[in-house]
């Protein structure tokens, strides 16, 4: 097979172009917008505990600004770290996902991917999907991964170290940033009635379960959420489909109980007009013969009358 045969073909048709200036304005406004939140981030991390180094060590390796700070509010909270952890590690699995797409989308040689694989996020995966063509697909993701990916880690640097001149972060508020930041980054998000009532039924989840379960637990059983809805649905599917399916055959069962009926009642009236079988049928001199004969011949002098 030729190289032209094995590459892989544009996902989307050129159907309208794209400026690469317009797609490096738009990339360099979510990575900036969003990068400047890892200050938040920083100083939230130092206060719950964690050091210098391993705030940034987060930001560095882990780069998924929702699974960092639902680790570290758990920790703040006083949460068991295995517990913070598994509830860090399920919001990042939605990453592997966006993967997926990408891949295709993108199309990197092989030596590239296991980088770029650190850069799929929301914020990049959201630029990427938005771009019209290929070339502006990996426009829109290199530069937002890169701009996002810098001063994510040099704004989680500033605020873990001025965390200590701060001083209290809950008396400045901060301590509400990154929830804050979360739900600016997830509202756009719910798009739809399904998506809406799923972050509905989790928010009461996680409201109901806090008093009663450890910290970082919630949030893995607010999770629920999504396959009860999807169950619910499924069953509201089902039930409308039966229905129909239940009023179809009715229908069926009717028009051929009806066909039926009319069969056996001719069948019965021709046996009735012919009680002498093959005789009366065959023979014109026959009892039968005539018997029908005489019988037509009633039925077309009553017609006239």
């Amino acid at each position: 097979m030729s190289a032209e045969q094995t590459a892989l073909p544009e996902i989307r048709p050129h159907d309208g172009t794209k400026p690469d200036s317009a797609v490096v304005r738009d990339a360099l406004g979510v990575g900036v917008a969003v990068g400047l939140s890892g200050f938040a981030f920083g100083v939230t991390s130092a206060g719950s505990g964690l050091t210098v180094l391993q705030t940034c060590a987060l930001s560095l390796l882990v780069f998924t600004g929702a699974s960092q700070f639902a680790l570290v509010g758990a920790l703040a909270a006083g949460g068991n770290p295995f517990t913070a952890a598994a509830g860090a590690f399920f919001l990042g699995v939605r990453n592997a996902f966006y993967g997926l797409r990408l891949s295709q989308l993108l199309a990197l040689p092989r030596a590239v991917r296991p980088f770029a694989a650190q850069w799929v996020i929301d914020e990049t995966t959201a630029v990427t999907l938005a771009q019209p063509t290929r070339r502006a697909a990996r426009i829109g993701f290199t530069v937002t991964g890169l701009t996002l990916y810098v001063l994510w880690n040099l704004t989680t640097l500033a605020g873990a170290v001025g965390a200590e001149a701060i001083g209290d972060t809950d008396a400045w508020g901060l301590d509400a940033a990154s929830p804050a930041v979360f739900l600016a980054l997830l509202a756009p998000m719910l798009t739809t009635v399904t998506e809406r009532i799923t972050a509905g039924i989790a928010v009461l989840l996680v409201l109901g379960l806090l008093p009663v379960l450890p910290a970082g637990a919630p949030v893995l059983v607010a999770a629920l959420a999504a396959p009860i809805v999807l169950f619910m649905k499924g069953r509201g599917t089902d039930a409308r489909v039966a229905a129909g399916t239940g009023a179809s055959d009715g229908t069926g069962r009717l028009a051929k109980g009806g066909g039926a009926g009319a069969a056996d009642s001719s069948g019965d009236r021709g046996i009735s007009r012919n009680p002498d079988g093959p005789d009366s049928a065959g023979n014109s001199d026959g009892p039968g013969s005539a018997g029908n004969s005489d019988s037509s011949g009633n039925s077309m002098k009553g017609a006239g009358r």
